[in-house]
């Protein structure tokens, strides 16, 4: 546990030594505050659970960028040679990974508190439920440490950044955009009803709207931690077939 918050503590500050982290940030706070009063509607639509005004259209944000905050973790270490500096300090591949990972997700953490003066002033407009909105939240969270994991396993492939934010956000824009009911409602016309219905199952839309929707479901937790679980193992067994 101790090496995994050295890892941590050296990722994080190294997140906010360079101006990416603020960039992305910033970025993320804008263009979320755009869907939300553009095609969220929130002053037209009342939406006082923030579901379908501001929680909806998150994932359409964070598809490109959460990629672009991981897209380093493990390519520079490729770049610049330090990964078989790593391999020699008395710590495990997996306590690295874990670390990173953590760094990276306490980023998004941020960026996602960051909204709250969207909360705020729902609270302040109307009576909302604050338990949906919570939920909602816990929900976005799980999409960035999917997205996050994701790109963690891409970058342990390639030392080139634009590689692994190419590929990473592609594989995002996919579970993202496949199970986004307007093109759902476009491409499921052209295959088999059951070939629809087997993406969408796999896509993070579903159980993403189900959290912020309020509602707590077995297996929307057990598919972000099945999907994250899977990536974070995938990438200790790609650095290991490395180091040997």
């Amino acid at each position: 546990m101790k090496s995994i918050w050295t890892i941590f503590k050296r990722e994080f500050v190294s997140y906010f030594t360079h101006p990416i982290a603020y960039a992305v940030i910033v970025v993320f706070l804008f263009l979320s505050l755009v869907f939300t009063f553009t095609l969220g509607g929130f002053l037209e639509a009342r939406d006082a659970s923030l579901t379908y005004s501001f929680f909806l259209y998150l994932p359409l944000v964070l598809m490109v960028l959460v990629p672009a905050v991981g897209m380093k973790l493990w390519t520079d270490e490729q770049r610049n040679g330090t990964i078989e500096l790593l391999g020699t300090f008395p710590i495990s591949t997996r306590s690295v990974i874990f670390g990173k990972f953590f760094a990276a997700a306490a980023v998004w953490l941020i960026a996602l508190v960051l909204t709250f003066p969207i909360w705020i002033t729902v609270n302040w407009l109307g009576d909302p439920d604050n338990w949906t909105i919570l939920s909602g939240y816990i929900g976005a969270f799980l999409v960035c440490c999917t997205f996050l994991a994701i790109t963690l396993l891409v970058s342990a492939f390639t030392r080139d950044q634009v590689i692994c934010l190419v590929v990473s956000a592609a594989v995002c824009i996919i579970l993202v955009l496949g199970t986004f009911e307007p093109f759902m409602q476009t491409y499921s016309k052209a295959i088999w009803d059951w070939l629809a219905t087997s993406i969408g199952a796999i896509g993070v839309w579903d159980h993403y709207l189900s959290l912020a929707r309020g509602l707590f479901r077995i297996q929307d937790f057990v598919w972000f931690a099945a999907i994250i679980s899977a990536c974070l193992f995938g990438t200790s067994a790609v650095l290991s077939a490395k180091r040997s």
